[in-house]
């Protein structure tokens, strides 16, 4: 029963992602605000054919009103749709990998992602911190997960320096989220039924030196994967 219903998540998900994501240049013609009113179509529909697998998320904590600095575990794509909606909307910062991909990538763009070179060069700091700086400006939240890509259920990687030069940059209060995503969406493609939890740390306020910000935010999005 479990396979079947991987299987049918998978063909549900695939086939409604297909034609949500395609109609986004239909979107894109009302600009940024209408990309992004779609984009919530699609994060609202993968959480309810989440339930066709067994799986469901919830939350803990509270987060603040208005924007902030999101940072948070990175497990599995779940929580790369997830959050978007979630936090209304946040310009997440993304791998120029994922915006090469044709169709999505583009439309990444057009919801107003902020891609960066994973590598870190001088200029891709730069170009992340003008977009960061621009989705300010409109009354938006970022979303960053700190340590640079996925990973598996017990890594803790330091965090990537991209982080620290928003922080400094935005001036915005923090929220570490830890998450534990992947105890049911696995490295493999495979799938669990279970509950993905995500919990909101302690809001941070901005001006802390760095190492103090990256060690409390270290361990705020890893308080659920000891």
């Amino acid at each position: 029963m479990t396979t079947l219903r991987i299987f049918l998540f998978r063909l549900v998900f695939w086939i409604g992602s297909v034609l949500i994501v395609g109609t986004v240049p239909i979107s894109a013609l009302f600009g940024q605000r209408a990309v992004i009113a779609h984009s919530s179509v699609w994060t609202r529909f993968h959480r309810r054919a989440l339930r066709i697998a067994g799986i469901r998320v919830r939350y803990e904590g509270q987060r603040p009103a208005g924007p902030a600095l999101y940072a948070c575990k990175h497990q599995a794509m779940l929580e790369t749709l997830e959050l978007q909606h979630v936090l209304d909307g946040p310009a997440m910062v993304l791998k120029e990998e994922l915006a090469r991909i044709p169709v999505w990538g583009w439309a990444a763009r057009k919801y107003g992602a902020i891609v960066v070179d994973r590598e870190a060069s001088a200029s891709a700091m730069r170009g992340m911190l003008r977009e960061a700086e621009a989705a300010k400006a409109k009354g938006r939240s970022i979303l960053i997960f700190p340590e640079g890509t996925r990973v598996r259920p017990g890594e803790h990687p330091e965090l990537k320096p991209g982080f620290a030069g928003l922080y400094r940059m935005l001036k915005l209060p923090t929220v570490p989220i830890a998450c534990d995503s992947g105890h049911v969406v696995l490295r493999d493609g495979g799938l669990r039924p279970g509950i993905v939890t995500f919990r909101y740390g302690e809001t941070i306020p901005p001006g802390l030196p760095r190492a103090e910000i990256e060690a409390r935010v270290h361990a705020a999005i890893n308080a659920l994967d000891g």
